[in-house]
């Protein structure tokens, strides 16, 4: 018989392990799989932090050092002086993910665009969109000043807003880590299993390379590699220019007035950059919570509802020079696919995202949050699944068909998480 390849039984393996995984011990162990063509098997490895925020256990001398110098550097006020700007969101990484460090305050963005005439999403970059940087970095240029930067607003041509938060960071090493292989394989086994619910992949191009990849940060997973999403975090969020992101935000589409920026040089050599993602590489997954008797049967119900067809419990990681990352099964209860979630879409458009699809949102450490979805609109759980639409929405259904107990059983199983 055919062997299949090491990316699709890495995705098998995952579709087998769902029930193991659900209903597994609440340490959070990262364990390490056989040969690709073999059954996953715990080796025992205790790589859990004990609290949000620290790095992965059993990190090297050389990276726990590179962890301690990218939390630094997270966590570091950058001044005008340093390129700040000059329009931007916030002065520091840390500002928005700061409750623990690699957390999420809740801070929401704002992005806009309209449709256009032809019916396509039109981001509006000639008047700053689609994402708005709200602060400026005020008056430049001495007394009197010759320029006031001013954050940008949403303008009126405007059809559509839409309002997002921060993301959490924890883990994301191991999502980094995952093959795009892997993704596509879930994606044709999703189709095949349950294409009423099937995922897509936004294939998105990695600037390092050049290559098309399969995205898997941001809430479209419009960005395929931490790497990229430093990058473009230190230039969107902070106007911090850098190598794979040499040009700054016209403010508010003006591009006239980048004549007044008093940093023009590229603001960073990518060294800031660099050190930033190690942050996010080496950040330890949430841990879980004790598991309770109703717990353990929510995790059933869980799967049963359907739930599982897109918060995919278990991924798998492949070859990675640091070893708490390479070829690990962990458990981000997500497939950061695609799914046309219907009303609960915000409208825009990115890459190959449509304004109905959103990437699944992993729920690995969501007991810890206190503004749920994309836009941060829901404060319980079962508010969050009660805005479920499209994709989502059998599901949705299939939770308020539930008994009294069913229903609290699946939330117990979720605040485990």
């Amino acid at each position: 018989m055919r062997k299949c390849s090491w990316s699709t039984c890495c995705a098998l393996t995952s579709i087998a392990v769902l029930w193991l995984v659900a209903c597994e011990s609440p340490r959070n162990v990262v364990t390490s799989p056989t040969a690709p063509d073999s059954s996953l098997t715990s080796q025992g490895e205790a790589l859990v932090a004990a609290l949000l925020g620290d790095p992965f256990t059993g990190l090297t001398a050389d990276e726990l050092a590179r962890f301690a110098a990218g939390k630094n550097e997270f966590s570091q006020v950058e001044a005008v002086a340093d390129g700040l700007g000059p329009v931007f969101n916030e002065a520091a990484c840390s500002t928005c993910h700061n409750n623990p460090v690699g957390g999420t305050t809740g801070r929401r963005e704002t992005r806009f665009g309209r449709i256009a005439a032809n019916g396509t999403f039109d981001p509006m970059t000639s008047l700053g969109g689609s994402l708005i940087q709200d602060r400026g970095i005020g008056a430049v240029g001495g007394d009197p000043p010759t320029h006031t930067f001013a954050g940008e607003v949403v303008p009126p041509e405007a059809t559509i807003t839409a309002r997002r938060i921060t993301t959490q960071l924890f883990g994301l090493g191991l999502v980094d880590a995952v093959p795009d292989e892997y993704l596509l394989a879930l994606a044709r086994l999703e189709a095949a299993t349950s294409p009423r619910t099937a995922g897509m992949p936004n294939m998105v191009v990695e600037i390092r390379s050049g290559r098309t990849r399969v995205g898997r940060f941001g809430w479209k997973a419009q960005v395929p590699t931490l790497f990229q999403f430093s990058g473009d975090a230190y230039l969107n969020e902070m106007g911090i220019t850098n190598p794979e992101f040499p040009a700054e935000n016209c403010p508010q589409g003006d591009c006239a007035a980048l004549a007044f920026n008093p940093a023009p040089q590229l603001n960073d050599s990518g060294t800031g950059v660099a050190r930033f993602n190690d942050f996010m590489t080496l950040l330890a997954p949430p841990a879980r919570a004790p598991i309770s008797l109703p717990a353990l049967t929510g995790s059933l119900i869980f799967l049963r509802i359907g739930c599982a067809s897109c918060h995919t419990p278990a991924l798998v990681t492949g070859p990675s020079p640091v070893a708490a990352l390479s070829r690990k099964v962990f458990r981000p209860f997500a497939d950061f696919l695609l799914h046309d979630m219907g009303s609960l879409g915000d409208g825009i458009v990115q890459g190959g995202a449509t304004g109905r699809q959103m990437r699944t949102a992993p729920l690995w450490g969501v007991r810890t949050r206190t503004a749920l979805l994309h836009d941060g609109r829901a404060a319980t759980i079962e508010a969050a699944i009660a805005a479920h639409d499209g994709q989502g929405r059998f599901a949705r259904d299939q939770f308020f068909g539930l008994s009294v107990g069913g229903r609290a059983a699946l939330l117990a199983f979720v605040r485990s998480l």
